[in-house]
């Protein structure tokens, strides 16, 4: 990926796309780019925060470990994603803690810098409450779904987001290993087994890192059933 392609990718973005041409370009002509090799860490749970991060390439996790040690996946984000935007700007510790999943490219934007421009710069702020209002957004979907939905449910809706068509059948890849696909839809990696096989009789086949859906509007459908129903049509 060579440099404008990055910046391109960032200026659409969530938190790049509602700002005017000028501020935008002030920002990413700052920014730096850095590499991150799977399973290298981007930054540990209360360090402080210095940094806005936008994914230019591959998968990035955030996670929270726990007092007895256990990893919790708080979030994935990939190609367009910010993250770190609110604990950046007041330069407090982070929260939790981000990996990379994969190989990944990520532009970083310098916090005070942002700050300085966003004390001359209003649409800044509109921005930023915009991103911030995404992330929480997407947190209330997760506990929605977990509450309101069945495992193979929310497998299914996980597949139906990967895919690049609306209609008929589709080939996706899975973005990453299955036990991190388990814990990000808040699954033990056995449930996530059985989930894949109650998918079948709806047309969902998966072989290593692809899922074969032989009918996107089957699959949406089952997706937004009932529990009750969807668990029965799955037996």
């Amino acid at each position: 990926m060579n440099k404008y392609e990055g910046l391109d990718i960032a200026r659409k973005s969530l938190l790049m796309t509602p700002l005017p041409n000028e501020t935008a370009e002030a920002l990413l002509t700052d920014a730096s780019t850095r590499e991150f090799a799977r399973g290298e860490t981007v930054f540990l749970q209360d360090e402080k925060a210095t940094l806005v991060h936008v994914v230019l390439e591959g998968w990035v996790k955030l996670y929270r470990i726990s007092p007895n040690g256990n990893e919790t996946i708080v979030n994935v984000f990939t190609k367009g994603h910010s993250f770190g935007e609110a604990v950046a700007f007041r330069l407090k510790p982070y929260p939790v803690s981000a990996e990379a999943v994969t190989d990944c490219t990520l532009l970083q934007i310098s916090a005070r810098r942002f700050i300085s421009m966003l004390q001359r710069e209003p649409e800044l702020a509109i921005a930023v409450v915009a991103s911030t209002f995404q992330h929480l957004h997407d947190l209330v979907a997760q506990v929605e779904q977990m509450k309101s939905q069945t495992g193979a449910q929310r497998v299914a809706d996980f597949l139906l987001r990967l895919c690049t068509c609306e209609t008929g059948s589709c080939v996706v890849t899975l973005p990453y290993d299955k036990l991190l696909i388990a814990g990000r839809l808040g699954m033990k990696p056995e449930s996530l087994s059985r989930a894949f096989a109650k998918l079948k009789p709806v047309g969902v086949h998966v072989s290593r890192h692809h899922a074969t859906i032989n009918d996107i509007a089957a699959l949406k459908v089952y997706s937004e059933a009932a529990p009750a129903n969807s668990f029965s049509n799955a037996l």
